[in-house]
C-alpha cells in the first residue's frame, strides 16, 4: 500500500481527493489536513510514503512543506496538486525537491497513476507546465522576491526595512532591481507580474 497524507484548504476539493484516492487498490489515504503547519505535524507523526499538496494553504505553504521535507531529510515524496498553472511555481517547487506537479483539472486517474509513478522513483510532471518552465527564468533572487512579495502586502519601503532588518536605502534598491528586471514601472506593476508569472 502507497500511504498518502493530503493537505488541501478547501473542504470539499480535500473530500473529493479522498474518496477518489480512496477507491484505488493499492493508495491508503492515512490523514487528511487543512492547513500547512497541521501537514508538518502529521508528516513527522503518520510518516507517510507521499505527501500530496497544495500551494498556497493558511499556514506554511506546499513549497514550504517541500522545502522543510527537503532540509530534513524525511523519507517522504512531496506532489504538489494545484490551480497554478504558472511555470515559475513549476520551477521552485523542482528546486524544492518536488517529485510531482499536476493540475487540479487533471482526470482522476491521472493523479493515482502520477502518485504510483512517483512512489517507484519517477516524476510526474505536468508536461506543458514541464516545457514552459524552461523557455523563462525567473529574473527575481529570494531577497527581492521577499522584499517584493512584502510590498505586494502593501508595507512602505521603511516598514520592509524595519522588518527585515536592511536600512531603508537597501530595500529601496532592491525594489528598483525588481522593477528594472521585470521591466515595469512601479513595484504595484512589478508585483502583479511576478504573482503572474509564479515568481512569488
Amino acid at each position: 500500500m502507497i500511504r498518502l497524507l493530503l493537505a488541501e484548504d478547501q473542504a470539499m476539493v480535500r473530500g473529493a481527493l479522498v474518496a477518489l484516492l480512496g477507491m484505488e487498490s493499492d493508495l491508503e489515504v492515512i490523514g487528511a489536513v487543512a492547513d500547512g503547519d497541521t501537514a508538518w505535524l502529521d508528516l513527522q507523526r503518520l510518516k507517510p510514503d507521499l505527501l500530496v499538496t497544495d500551494i498556497e494553504m493558511p499556514g506554511a505553504s506546499g513549497l514550504e512543506l517541500a522545502r522543510r521535507v527537503q532540509h530534513h531529510g524525511l523519507p517522504v515524496k512531496v506532489v504538489i496538486v494545484t490551480t497554478f498553472a504558472r511555470a515559475g511555481f513549476l520551477r521552485r517547487a523542482l528546486d524544492a525537491g518536488v517529485t510531482g506537479y499536476l493540475l487540479k483539472d487533471a482526470p482522476a486517474e491521472q493523479l493515482a497513476d502520477a502518485l504510483r509513478t512517483v512512489h517507484r522513483g519517477g516524476r510526474a510532471i505536468d508536461p506543458q507546465l514541464a516545457l514552459e518552465a524552461w523557455t523563462e527564468a525567473d529574473p527575481l533572487n529570494e531577497r527581492e522576491r521577499e522584499i517584493l512579495r512584502l510590498a505586494g502586502d502593501g508595507l512602505s519601503t521603511h516598514d520592509i526595512a524595519r522588518q527585515l532588518k536592511l536600512s531603508h536605502g537597501t530595500v529601496r534598491n532592491y525594489l528598483s532591481e525588481c522593477i528594472g528586471k521585470l521591466g515595469v514601472s512601479n513595484r504595484i506593476e512589478a508585483h502583479r507580474l511576478a504573482r503572474q508569472k509564479g515568481w512569488l
